[in-house]
């Protein structure tokens, strides 16, 4: 007989349990190189106001902010972080956001769930056009 301890069952299922969630975190983990920055936390110039059509929207990866514009002119703007996991969104087909996490849908117009996993619409931010360029964020 060997002189070192066997793994008892209850270890064996205990790391069995523990495995697919720590999976799991590294997904979505700043180590698993996933999940975003944090929306904007002050105003910031995003770009010219031109740069956003009418009936359109654009995805400003660099700030994690979608703007949008609807016919009349008027802009919305919301956090492309996915309200699922936190991941940062960094596609735009149109006016629909897709998450790479888990494919998530969001419409970029409305901030509202089009594809689950995630349930809660995204985060709406405060957005104006100052002087040709628009500004998004708290204070905007």
């Amino acid at each position: 007989m060997s002189a070192r301890p066997s793994a008892t069952r209850r270890t064996v299922l205990r790391g069995a349990a523990v495995a697919p969630v720590a999976g799991l975190g590294a997904a979505c983990s700043p180590t698993g190189g996933t999940t975003a920055r944090a929306t904007p936390t002050a105003p910031v110039g995003l770009g010219a106001e031109s740069d956003v059509p009418k009936g359109g929207a654009r995805l400003y990866r660099d700030h994690d902010v979608v703007v949008s514009r609807s016919d009349d002119g008027t802009l919305k703007a919301y956090s492309s972080i996915c309200t699922h996991a936190g991941c940062a969104i960094n596609r735009l087909d149109g006016t629909t956001l897709i998450c790479p996490c888990h494919g998530s849908e969001f419409d970029a117009t409305t901030g509202k769930v089009l594809r689950d996993p995630a349930t809660e619409p995204l985060h709406e931010l405060p957005v104006k056009a100052e002087r040709g360029t628009i500004v998004a964020g708290p204070g905007a």
